[in-house]
């Protein structure tokens, strides 16, 4: 072996030689110093306005959030109140209802309770005039009757009051089924 591939084999082809080595540490203390001082805080700073701007996001969308619910529990209340305003209103207006359909009964009740007593009233009225006007024409009629059958005149009035008053008698205990007095 000679010298010169004894030189040629203690150096090892993967490793670069000293001055490759510092030259390239100090390119990257360099680079890493520039970094640190210029780069790392501009990218910080973004970073933190970043963050700011999110958390401000986040806070007013937790805001709007919160004044959504309590816009949707308002008007969740406001409905409820609807609802229960409309209930009263339709129970007020069944008992209104239930009240004049009362009162019209009551009033139908009445106007037909009148209607037959004013009815009854007539009636009995008419059933007056009637036998008023019966026991006249049936006792003339009795009176000339009996005068033919007896024969002698009954133009006394008290006789013939009784004599009539007796025959009406008769006629309506016949009527009712009683057995006729002196028959």
């Amino acid at each position: 072996m000679t010298p010169v591939n004894i030189v040629a084999s203690a150096e090892n082809p993967l490793l670069p030689a000293l001055y490759d080595i510092v030259w390239s540490a100090v390119c990257l203390l360099i680079v890493f110093l520039v970094v640190w001082k210029y780069v790392l805080p501009a990218f910080n700073k973004t970073l933190d306005e970043r963050a700011e701007r999110i958390q401000g996001g986040i806070e007013k969308a937790e805001k709007v959030q919160a004044e959504a619910d309590q816009a949707l529990a308002e008007y969740q209340k406001q409905l409820a109140d609807g609802r229960a305003e409309a209930a009263r209103l339709r129970a007020e207006a069944q008992e209104e209802g239930a009240q004049i359909i009362a009162d019209t009964k009551a009033q139908a009740h009445s106007e037909a309770d009148r209607i037959i007593t004013s009815a009854q009233n007539q009636i009995d009225a008419e059933r007056q005039a009637a036998m008023v006007q019966l026991r006249s024409e049936v006792g003339s009629l009795a009176t000339d009757l009996a005068s033919r059958i007896v024969g002698e005149s009954l133009t006394d009035d008290q006789r013939s009051a009784n004599v009539v008053d007796r025959f009406i008698s008769d006629l309506e205990s016949e009527s009712s089924g009683q057995p006729v007095k002196g028959a």
